[in-house]
Parts: C-alpha cells; structure tokens; sequence
C-alpha cells in the first residue's frame, strides 16, 4: 500500500511556485497577487483563509485579506467583488463559502470575473472545465489530479466510482476523470443518496473518490483488492483527546488501507493540495492577464 502524501506534494508544488516567482522577480515583473474576502467569523473559514494567506507569504505572492461583517448586504457584497473585478493589481480572488443566510451564493460567484475566479466556481469556468479547455479546475479536483500524476497512478481503462455529486468535487471529479488524457481516461459512475446497492458497484471500482462527509462511511467490505482511494472528507468527530475532537474521513482508513494500492490519509491528503492548487490558479491567472496585455 502507497500512502498519496498530499502534504509532501502540496510542500513540492509550494517550492516550484516559489522559483518561479523568484524569477519573476530577478526580471522586475510583477509578482501573481491573491486576495480573499470572507464574510463573517465562521471558526473553519477563518483557518482555512488563514492558511491561505500564510501559503502566499511563504512563496512571495501578494494577498490581500478583506473581513466583512456577517450582517452585510448582497448589494455591498457585490459592491465589493466589483471593485476587485476592476482592480488591476489582483490577479485573482475567491469568496469564501458559505455565506450568510441573506445573500444568495449562486449570484455571488456569477458577479466574479470568471478571468480571475481562481476558485474555477464560475459557470463558465465549469464549462470550460468540461470541454477540455484551458480554465481554472476546481482548487480540491485539481489536487487529487496532480496527486494521481504524481505517483503515476494509472487511470486510462479503469473503473472510477466517485461518491458525492458536489458543484465543488463530485461532479467536476466525474468529468475530469472521464477526460482525454492523465490522469483521466476512466469510465465513470457518479453516485449520490439516491444510488441504490452502492457497495455491488463499488466492490467493482479501480479507483474511489468520496466525497460525502460521512466519517468512515466507505468499509473494507465495500472495496476489492488493489483498489485506489481518494478520501475527500473532513468531519470533525468528538473524543477524548485535548482538542476534544479529530478528523475523519469518509473512509475507514484502518481497514481499508489493508486492500487498498494507494490511499490518501486524512487529513494529510487532500487537502493540503487545495490550497496549493489555488495558488497554482493564481500562477496561471496571472500569466493570463498577462498575455493579453
């Protein structure tokens, strides 16, 4: 069994950013600059934009935080994305979610530019996505394709069963998996609450991705040997321990990491590589503008 390292990877794909934004600067160019706007003090949001800006200061990006209180209005909101469409000096931006209940996130994320909507939410970003053409992946999708790269886990042939049919992973994992080239080239079942005798078809899977925020929902029982899993979940689940609670997957990693080829742990998997991937979005929107200076 290889355990998919996503800290080691994400710290990888950290470093080469980081060389190339020394050499951006040995050239006198201007550096990719991320800003994130959060609304409110959710305590998950504000470590995982935390974590965000701290990532840009390690390999010499530009950030910007921008706090707004939970109380602000979807006109002010828009207000505010507006101003960072027409600010020429951020590259690209992502609103953290979820948003209060009085704003309609759907209108949120179609007012941001999708040239700098490196969160790739935007629907014509998603639409890009599914034609195979160059855009921005979803930051989580885009990480357990480089994940796959990286160990040079084969796909072309196999069985993907994805677990989960989110705008964020499940249904763009079932495009990209489905796709011309590696990692893609699978035949995919995308399967959801509605999926009826979810294990026969996932004792037929090559490779699993879940994506259902059930800890330890997928058992050793429902897997066949050799098989590939991809944990997405985080679900914080109460103990003894200090801190009160741990993280868990959707997977029950002890037992199905016996039969399991290659398993992501959790967490220490996927995601870590989501927030290097958006910095990789923030590289490749700042090449974009650039290029059609």
């Amino acid at each position: 069994m290889t355990l998919l390292d996503g800290k080691k990877v994400s710290e990888d794909i950290k470093n080469e950013i980081a060389a190339e934004v020394a050499k951006m600067k040995e050239r006198g160019e201007k550096v990719p600059h991320l800003a994130a706007v959060l609304v409110g003090n959710d305590g998950a949001s504000l470590t995982y934009v935390g974590s965000k800006v701290k990532a840009c200061e390690r390999i010499g990006f530009e950030s910007t935080l921008i706090k707004l209180p939970a109380t602000i209005s979807e006109i002010e909101l828009l207000k505010k994305i507006e101003e960072l469409n027409q600010n020429d000096d951020i590259d690209g931006f992502i609103v953290q979610l979820p948003l209060p209940k009085q704003i309609d996130e759907q209108k949120v994320l179609m007012a941001i530019d999708p040239s700098k909507d490196v969160d790739g939410f935007h629907p014509e970003n998603f639409g890009k996505m599914a034609l195979d053409m160059t855009t921005f992946i979803p930051a989580t999708p885009f990480g357990i394709l480089e994940l796959l790269e990286r160990y040079n886990v084969q796909t072309a042939g196999k069985h993907t069963v994805v677990i989960g049919r989110s705008h964020i992973v499940g249904r763009p994992m079932s495009i990209l998996m489905g796709r011309k080239g590696f990692p893609g080239n699978s035949t995919v079942t995308l399967t959801h609450s509605h999926t009826k005798n979810i294990s026969q078809i996932t004792t037929q899977a090559d490779i699993i991705i879940t994506a259902l925020g059930v800890p330890n929902y997928l058992k050793a029982e429902m897997v066949k040997d050799d098989v590939v899993v991809i944990d997405v979940g985080i679900t914080r689940v109460t103990d003894d321990s200090e801190k009160g609670y741990k993280i868990t997957g959707d997977v029950d990693f002890e037992n199905v990491s016996k039969k399991a080829s290659y398993i992501t742990p959790v967490p220490g998997g996927v995601g870590p590589m989501t927030i290097a991937m958006l910095l990789k979005n923030t590289l490749l929107a700042r090449e974009l503008r650039s290029n059609k200076k």
